[in-house]
């Protein structure tokens, strides 16, 4: 308002010499004209500028700074990378962090040397025992280079100091002289390429000192008592019937009259779920490990304790144990009978496999690799009940003949332990599976897998077990599953039948089949026991078995509803 008044005041006392000009720049005024703040003017008048007058330099420095604690995002230039340090230092850094480096040990200075150089001075080394070393107290030749002497080759004369590039008449390895025989007619002396230098010792035995070590050190072991856990224990076998005959002098092996369905060949024609817990087997001190089937019949079961023990039990009957077979030192692992059920095999954490006469109790024979047997079974066809194959810890399946009690084969291609072995396609070929998460086939006798069954997602298949049909191997899974693979030929995994709902990760718990394949039994870490549809994949039913986990669950192969489990708490529990 202030400047509205001004300016109409001075354009009346101009009024008179400008008449036109006034009225042209009032026109514009009004155009133009705001409201404006009274007192800005005033506050304009009393600005004060204290900012002093800075001249701008002409370096304008563009670059990024780069934190080196932190990931770089983007791509910087070289003077961005490699420009100097700014900011405070730290003042808690030691000498070493204040250091320069290019690598995490220390500060590498970058050296060259061409690579005929470098292969020229190792030849020289390994072949004359001198090579040019840049060191602080060198020997020093005639030509003026530092060189460095090997202790082990003394450099022959005629070398001079020259490389091996450089000719000469002899080196070390010349001088020897080789044992040659090239006559082709000598077939026993024929050496050919092979012939060694004359003197030369090929097998190295310790001199007088080091065997007098050696001597102390398995002095020291005896007296700990180390060797003599190698050694095997005696065998033993203790009878708990009365009598090994009857009135009529049939052995207590043989097959009872009255069980009629015992020599039947057919399986039974409708199986159904056990309902009822009727009888509790007990004679082991600690768990059980596997339970058999005799072959062919079932009424008789062979038992491996953890109690290092054997046993054999009556299924029918008064149900008792009839004979103990003590052998091994630690814990059995596994056992089998063979074809008739005569003998059977058992491999313990000893690392000793033994074979035992089933009806008298005596060991007939006691094979070692000094590994640990995870499993051992016979070959089935009847001509070869004379061989037996085990899986081992040190990652090999090997194959015994036990007449002479020497190894006739090796099977040695998987990556880990051996858990289980399983015939296939009529005896003619074997499955095996392993701690490397891998499963295998074999032709019997040819050490070389024809199949090779891994996948990133699968697991351990620590139990193996072939369908009645022969089909199908149903193999218990580390990830709480029952996978099946087909048997014949391709040996696919069927992703249709997977069985899971129990827990079994870190147990080798066993599968088994009902007679007539409609159910699928297994047991679980929990000690429960698991029943599934062989078709459908459906949970049919589970209950508390044992205490500990329930290791073995097996159906009988003459009973309809029959079923036997055995877990850590040391009892076998008979279900129908």
């Amino acid at each position: 308002m202030l400047n509205i008044k001004n300016y109409g005041s001075s354009s009346e006392d101009d009024s008179d010499n400008e008449d036109t000009g006034t009225q042209n720049s009032n026109e514009t005024l009004i155009t133009h004209l705001k409201p404006v703040d009274p007192t800005l003017s005033i506050a304009k008048k009393m600005e004060i500028c204290s900012a002093p007058v800075v001249t701008p330099t002409n370096n304008d420095d563009t670059r990024v700074l780069v934190n080196n604690n932190q990931e770089l995002m983007h791509n910087p230039k070289y003077e961005e990378l490699f420009a100097p340090i700014y900011g405070p230092e730290n003042p808690f850094q030691t000498q070493q962090m204040k250091a320069t480096r290019n690598t995490l040990a220390g500060y590498v200075e970058k050296a060259h040397i061409s690579e005929f150089q470098f292969e020229n001075q190792r030849r020289t080394f390994t072949s004359y025992g001198y090579a040019v070393d840049p060191s602080t107290e060198p020997i020093v030749d005639e030509k003026g280079d530092a060189i460095v002497v090997s202790a082990m080759v003394a450099p022959p004369v005629e070398a001079e100091g020259r490389t091996v590039f450089e000719t000469i008449k002899k080196r070390p390895l010349d001088k020897k002289k080789r044992n040659k025989n090239d006559n082709p007619e000598d077939i026993t002396g024929f050496l050919g390429p092979w012939g060694g230098y004359e003197g030369e010792r090929r097998v190295m035995k310790p001199d007088a000192e080091e065997s007098k070590e050696l001597e102390e050190i398995l002095a020291k072991r005896q007296k700990k008592g180390k060797v003599d856990d190698d050694k095997p224990l005696e065998e033993k076998c203790i009878l708990h019937i009365d009598k090994d005959t009857d009135y009529l002098g049939r052995s207590w092996v043989e097959v009872p009259r009255s069980e009629t369905q015992l020599r039947s060949d057919t399986p039974p024609d409708k199986c159904f779920l056990p309902k009822a817990h009727i009888f509790t087997w007990k004679g082991h001190t600690k768990g059980v490990a596997a339970v058999r089937w005799f072959p062919a019949t079932a009424h008789l079961m062979l038992s491996a304790g953890m109690d290092c023990r054997v046993k054999i039990w009556e299924v029918y009957g008064e149900r008792r144990c009839v004979r103990t077979y003590f052998g091994h030192r630690q814990a059995v692992r596994d056992v089998n009978f063979n074809n008739c059920g005569k003998k059977f095999l058992s491999a313990a954490y000893d690392r000793y496999i033994k074979l035992w006469d089933t009806e008298t109790g005596a060991c007939e024979a006691r094979f070692t690799s000094r590994k640990v047997p995870y499993c051992a079974k016979f070959h089935p066809d009847a001509d070869k009940q004379h061989l037996f194959v085990a899986g081992t810890s040190d990652k090999k399946i090997i194959c015994w003949d036990t007449r002479s009690g020497e190894i006739v084969q090796e099977y040695d291609r998987h990556l880990g332990a051996v858990n289980t072995i399983t015939f296939v396609d009529d005896n003619r070929r074997f499955v095996s599976t392993s701690d490397d998460k891998s499963l295998r086939v074999w032709e019997w006798d040819i050490p070389v897998d024809m199949k090779y069954i891994a996948d990133p997602s699968m697991h351990s298949l620590p139990a193996v077990t072939a369908a009645p049909n022969g089909k199908w191997l149903a193999c218990q899974s580390m990830d709480n599953k029952v996978v099946v693979f087909s048997a014949l030929n391709r040996f696919k995994l069927n992703r249709k039948k997977t069985f899971v709902g129990h827990m079994v990760a870190g147990y080798a718990c066993s599968v088994d089949f009902s007679p007539d394949m409609s159910y699928l039994v297994s047991g679980d870490a929990d000690g429960k026991c698991y029943i599934w549809d062989w078709k459908t994949t459906k949970l049919y039913k589970k209950w508390k078995a044992h205490d500990g986990v329930c290791i073995t669950s097996l159906w009988h192969p003459h009973e309809p509803s029959r079923l036997l489990t055995a877990g850590w708490d040391g009892v076998i529990k008979y279900w129908d």
